[in-house]
């Protein structure tokens, strides 16, 4: 099923992310995970690509045994290390197995800040796909803008450049107050961007990952957050307890509001997939 079909819908929607394993020998462990999080039937899974490719060659595998398990799977691929040959033998393999959803994306830039493959922007694989053909395409977007863009206005160029390429519906970078995405979802319809935005959230249980937010995202912390963290940072199971039931808090306002797709980055962690769908099951619930 195409994921545009099911983001539209009128009923809120909450799907999940699982990453592939680094190593051969993880590879059953991620599967039990994924197992697990497709068992909560959500509205579908994505599949991350590894960073300059190193994982990818199990985004395909993992996305085609989500679909086996009666779950929708939308496939990342990363470009920036890619010929375009390399993209259209990826493009073949998930069409062999029947995926219809990709999620088009640059990628991380080398450290030496070199472009190693034919691709410099997503919005170029975006129109690949889109000749291609036969796949619904998504595409990442920036709430507090790309860390990249010079300003937030250029931004939004870059968006509608991306749009107008092809990409039908948007997921965002993860965020930890609701009021950034507010704002950035006027600025969206001020420009004319109206493809369907997916609000992705991170659950956060445990000290140790703010501190792999800050540096590879730079997000804003809110001082409740950041309150939340300073007290619970040390208490292990308090942490998680309390990140899920910010996470929670933040699904609840998001629906309320008119929000009605969801994407939780849940880190292959099928207890915390599992406490927040709990957490908004009567909410979730089709009318």
């Amino acid at each position: 099923m195409k994921i545009i079909d099911i983001i539209k819908g009128g009923n809120p929607r909450l799907s999940f992310e699982v990453f592939p394993p680094k190593t051969d020998a993880s590879f059953e462990a991620v599967m039990s995970a994924t197992a697990e999080i497709a068992s909560l039937s959500p509205s579908y899974m994505s599949v991350t690509y590894g960073a300059g490719g190193g994982t990818s060659r199990y985004t395909a595998e993992i996305a085609e045994k989500i679909q086996n398990m009666g779950v929708t799977p939308l496939a990342h691929l990363s470009c920036i290390s890619s010929t375009k040959e390399t993209v259209h033998s990826l493009l073949c393999d998930l069409r062999a197995r029947g995926i219809e959803n990709i999620l088009a994306l640059r990628g991380d830039i080398p450290k030496e800040g070199k472009v190693p493959g034919e691709y410099r922007y997503a919005s170029e694989l975006t129109e690949e796909i889109r000749r291609f053909g036969g796949f619904c395409i998504g595409g990442a977007c920036y709430p507090e803008g790309h860390p990249e863009s010079a300003t937030g206005e250029a931004d939004i160029d870059a968006l509608c450049i991306k749009v107008q390429a092809g990409c039908e519906f948007l997921t965002t970078q993860m965020f930890f107050d609701n009021n950034i995405l507010y704002n950035f979802l006027y600025r969206l319809m001020r420009r004319g961007v109206e493809v369907p935005v997916v609000a992705g959230i991170m659950p956060v249980t445990s000290a140790a990952q703010i501190k792999r937010i800050t540096s590879i995202s730079g997000n804003t912390l809110p001082q409740r957050f950041l309150r939340l963290v300073d007290r619970y940072g040390d208490n292990p199971a308090a942490m998680k307890q309390a990140g899920i039931a910010y996470a929670t808090e933040q699904v609840i306002d998001l629906y309320a509001n008119g929000i009605n797709a969801v994407h939780i980055y849940s880190m292959n962690k099928p207890d915390v997939a599992a406490a927040i769908q709990r957490n908004v099951s009567e909410i979730i619930r089709p009318l």
